[in-house]
């Protein structure tokens, strides 16, 4: 398959990875198999990590709460940010993990069942960790668009209106 073929494929299976081989072979104007033999390929070389389901979890009657939380590190001489981001990652909380530029190192998205949760988290977990300088946690109260879907706009809004 051709390289722009390949970017076609991954960023449909990434939109949608659900899609058939019979429906994405029809959507790139190739056959079935070149398809299934693209995706075994990508799968063995590490480009496909896995495939997931988008769940709009405030629709649901699971609680909890999710955080963003900038740190700053002091990255070891020899290996950068690599080794702190490992450590940090390995954490069942972390969710995500990103090496960013501006005013923080890396940035992790965490969920846990309450605040209190995510604060000792923070507390007893990251910021003891030598290379950690500071952490900067910032609770996610409402997602509006999550992996470029619109979450909100069909809910009522219950809140009372006055006038004065």
């Amino acid at each position: 398959m051709k390289e722009q073929d390949r970017m076609k494929l991954l960023k449909l299976l990434e939109r949608n990875a659900k899609l058939t081989n019979a429906q994405l072979a029809a959507m790139l104007g190739t056959s079935e198999g070149a398809v299934a033999a693209e995706v075994a390929s990508l799968e063995r070389e590490g480009i496909i990590k896995g495939y997931e389901t988008m769940v709009d979890w405030d629709r649901t009657d699971r609680n909890l709460v999710s955080a963003r939380i900038e740190l700053k590190v002091t990255p070891k001489s020899n290996m950068g940010f690599e080794e702190i981001a490992y450590t940090v990652s390995q954490f069942p909380e972390v969710e995500t993990c990103y090496l960013m530029s501006g005013g923080y190192d890396l940035a992790l998205t965490i969920s846990g069942k309450t605040f209190k949760d995510i604060a000792l988290f923070v507390a007893h977990r990251l910021a003891p960790l030598d290379a950690v300088q500071s952490t900067s946690t910032h609770f996610v109260l409402k997602k509006y668009k999550y992996h470029g879907v619109i979450l909100v706009g069909d809910e009522k809004d219950e809140r009372e209106v006055t006038s004065l």
